[in-house]
């Protein structure tokens, strides 16, 4: 069986029981590495395992996937991911190739925590968000703004935008490629700051007034963790922000965003007078 494992968000110590007794008897443990990563590194979770971790990178995991699902008809398989299996696409098309393998292999998912739903300790209501959308890193030639889209659909309704920033790891040198030689960039993860500052930039060119410069956000780090951050206000100040070591998640706040939540999260606020100023002003009675 082909064992699909959340990890939760932190450290070695968020995965379950149940999950921590498979990965205990499995005989081949892999361990995600590149949709998300854990705040600790791989020797840890080997010692608090017991195990040995096969790193699974996005070429492994997207192109040589047979690799992974080698006699997991007849042993025990475990793959571990960052977060719940399923808030990636890429795990639901791992347990595909398993029902369309010949013999079909079994497969059970052991869930936890994930971003899509620790970001309800912002204090932001989880029934009022829209539209997941992601955020990647922009080039000078490169600079995709899909996601204005969807959040301008999200405000139409009133909901809040949870955003995901994009992490790099494990990337090519593009150029070194270009000369025959395999070198990797070294890891880059995006902050609450350069996203705010991305969807300003865009928001300048598309001007709908979604990701404005008074527009309410929540930005928050390392959730779960002892040192989370959650830092409040409007995109312009989130811009300057410093929420300090990855992971980091943003959420733009939605126009229907009620006065519980107002009440919660203004005491993240980077100004508490301007963050009630612009509620009362753009927010209150929306909902």
């Amino acid at each position: 069986m082909l064992y699909i494992i959340g990890l939760g968000l932190a450290d070695e110590r968020d995965v379950s029981v149940k999950g921590l007794e498979i990965i205990r008897k499995a005989s081949r443990v892999y361990l995600e590495a590149y949709t998300a990563v854990l705040l600790v590194n791989q020797q840890q979770l080997e010692s608090y395992y017991g195990r040995p971790l096969i790193i699974a990178d996005r070429e492994m995991v997207e192109s040589h996937s047979d690799s992974i699902l080698a006699s997991a008809d007849t042993q025990d398989i475990a793959f571990l991911v960052v977060g719940d299996p399923f808030s990636a696409t890429t795990h639901t098309d791992l347990a595909l190739r398993c029902r369309q393998h010949d013999p079909p292999i079994p497969t059970r998912t052991l869930p936890n925590a994930s971003i899509l739903t620790a970001v309800g300790a912002t204090g932001l209501s989880l029934y009022t968000f829209g539209q997941t959308v992601s955020m990647v890193f922009f080039t000078d030639s490169w600079r995709p703004a899909s996601f204005y889209d969807r959040v301008v659909e999200n405000a139409g309704l009133g909901l809040h935008t949870l955003v995901l920033l994009d992490i790099k790891v494990k990337e090519p040198d593009l150029e070194a490629m270009a000369r025959g030689r395999v070198v990797y960039e070294a890891p880059r993860f995006m902050s609450v700051a350069q996203c705010a500052r991305q969807m300003l930039e865009v928001e300048g060119e598309r001007g709908q007034g979604v990701c404005g410069r008074e527009r309410l956000a929540v930005g928050v780090a390392r959730l779960g963790s002892e040192d989370e951050r959650i830092v409040a206000g409007t995109l312009e100040e989130l811009a300057g922000a410093d929420l300090g070591p990855p992971l980091h998640s943003l959420v733009l706040c939605g126009k229907k965003m009620h006065e519980m939540e107002w009440e919660y999260v203004r005491e993240f606020a980077v100004d508490r007078e301007k963050f009630d100023r612009v509620w009362k002003a753009e927010y209150a009675g929306q909902g």
